[in-house]
C-alpha cells in the first residue's frame, strides 16, 4: 500500500472573506488598464463657459478624453505647462487674452511648444475653414458652431498628422 503525501491544509480565518472581491475588481482595473488605450489630454481654452461645458461633455462621453477647460487665456498658459495636454483647443477671441497671444506663450515656453493646438474660431466661416481645408496661416483651426463629429474628426486628424 502506498501512502501519498499531501499537503498540510491551510488554516482557514474569516479575516480575508471579504478580499476576493476587492482582489478580484483590483485585477479588473489592471487588465482595463493595461488593455484599454490611455485617454489623450485635452486642454479648451475658450472664454464661453456653456460652450466648455458641452466640448467636455461630448468629447468625455468617448471616453478617449479626458479634458480639462479654464475661460481666461492666462489661466490657460499657466494649465498647459503644469499638465502638459495632448492637444490644446484654443477660442481665438477672448476678452483679457486672446488665442494668438495665448498661442505666442505656449510656443515659447519648452514645456509646452510641441502641444498641438487647435483653434476654435468664430471669426473665419465654415466655408473659409474648409476651403483651406482647415489650415490658415499653418495652423489647424475650426469654424464656430462646430458639430461634436466634426470637431472629433478633426481631433483625430490633428492626432493621426503628429504620430
Amino acid at each position: 500500500m502506498s501512502s501519498s503525501h499531501c499537503p498540510p491544509a491551510i488554516p482557514h480565518n474569516n479575516v480575508g472573506d471579504s478580499d476576493p472581491p476587492i482582489q478580484e475588481s483590483i485585477m479588473n482595473e489592471v487588465i482595463k488598464s493595461e488593455t484599454a488605450p490611455e485617454k489623450k489630454k485635452i486642454l479648451l481654452i475658450d472664454d464661453e463657459e456653456d460652450f466648455c461645458f458641452f466640448v467636455k461633455l461630448n468629447l468625455e462621453k468617448t471616453g478617449r478624453f479626458e479634458i480639462m477647460t479654464t475661460t481666461s487665456g492666462s489661466d490657460g498658459v499657466v494649465l498647459a505647462s503644469k499638465e502638459r495636454p495632448d492637444l490644446i483647443l484654443l477660442d481665438i477671441i477672448m476678452p483679457e487674452m486672446g488665442g494668438g497671444q495665448v498661442a505666442e506663450l505656449l510656443f515659447e515656453n519648452p514645456k509646452t511648444r510641441k502641444i498641438p493646438v487647435l483653434f476654435i474660431t468664430a471669426i473665419a466661416s465654415r466655408r473659409q475653414v474648409q476651403s483651406q481645408e482647415g489650415i490658415i496661416g499653418g495652423r489647424n483651426f475650426i469654424a464656430k458652431p462646430v458639430t461634436p463629429e466634426e470637431l472629433m474628426a478633426k481631433i483625430d486628424g490633428v492626432f493621426k498628422s503628429i504620430q
